[in-house]
């Protein structure tokens, strides 16, 4: 899945920085570096994506249709 979303990011008061998405209810991030703590939102987002999935896909009927929305 290819998507852009937000981070907000800012400096942790104990060093560091720590990061939000405000697109994605839950998924945050932290690192020393700012490309750290991206790459700790990036995977958290896509963790939270890929269980709502799977959440989702457990209860679909077997005839339910699945295709791909392309958005942007």
């Amino acid at each position: 899945m290819k998507a852009e979303f937000t981070a907000i990011i800012e400096k942790a008061p104990e060093g560091g920085y720590w990061a939000i998405c405000p697109e994605i209810s839950g998924a945050n991030g932290q690192g020393e570096t700012i490309a750290e703590t991206k790459e700790s939102l990036r995977q958290s987002i896509e963790l939270i994506l890929e269980d709502r999935l799977e959440d989702i896909l457990r209860g679909l009927p077997a005839d339910a249709i699945q295709e791909k929305v392309m958005v942007g």
